[in-house]
């Protein structure tokens, strides 16, 4: 697993996280999420990586990251895992060694099982269609949600809750939407850690923009950061 020792695509020793690019994600989604883990505390030297990018996403390649991001894609969580499931069994493989899995809307459903990369103690389903869901439409709006107890308004674009298997443990719950479905988490995969969340704490300023969206708290970064935090920890 990844040590400050290992060098590979990182000659400054400094953490290395990976950023997926490509076709299951979306315009802007992983320069988002790069932005996210670049102001955090981890110092992380971030790159992409997908079929287009200098770095493929490979066992090596992974071998040698800290953290893995899988950003937001599209609505069609079939055809996102068609064009990831080639890598699937790397990412398990990855973070049962010890590695960090961050999903985000899409990166969240792909990180269930129905289908996904089997990461959670548990499943994904859609917030949308839940009962009691404060949010109905599929557009890019805004969501309530209690983080850690407190009140918080987040960036949403129709992502999952989150369902835990009665034997799950260590799982530690970091926000809940205001129906008491689970909006994101961190939990154990084997000696790794998964973190995920259903709406979106990397939204920047030019998300809210192009939706004419105010978040009434402003944009802020602290819940991304809380969520790097318990994931890294």
């Amino acid at each position: 697993m990844y040590t400050t020792a290992n060098t590979f695509n990182n000659p400054t020793n400094r953490p290395l996280a990976l950023v997926y690019r490509g076709p299951a994600g979306c315009e802007g989604c992983s320069e988002a999420v790069a932005e996210l883990l670049q102001s955090s505390r981890w110092n992380f030297d971030v790159q992409y990586v997908g079929p287009k990018e200098r770095l493929q996403l490979s066992p090596a390649t992974l071998q040698a990251a800290a953290l893995y991001a899988q950003p937001g894609g599209s609505d069609d969580l079939d055809q996102a895992y068609r064009q990831l499931k080639g890598n699937a069994q790397d990412i398990r493989n990855y973070v049962a060694s010890g590695g960090r899995y961050l999903g985000l809307c899409m990166g969240g459903y792909l990180a269930g099982q129905t289908p996904g990369f089997h990461l959670l103690p548990g499943d994904t389903d859609q917030f949308i269609s839940s009962p009691g869901a404060s949010v109905r439409t599929d557009d890019d709006t805004i969501v309530d949600v209690r983080w850690r107890g407190q009140p918080r308004t987040m960036y949403f674009q129709d992502g999952p809750f989150f369902l835990l298997d009665r034997d799950a443990t260590n799982v530690t719950v970091l926000a809940t939407y205001t129906n008491g479905k689970i909006a994101v988490l961190v939990a154990p995969y084997g000696n790794g850690k998964v973190g995920v969340s259903g709406p979106h704490p990397e939204a920047n300023a030019q998300w809210y923009a192009a939706y004419n969206l105010v978040n009434p708290e402003g944009i802020r970064t602290d819940l991304g950061h809380d969520l790097i935090d318990t994931l890294m920890r």
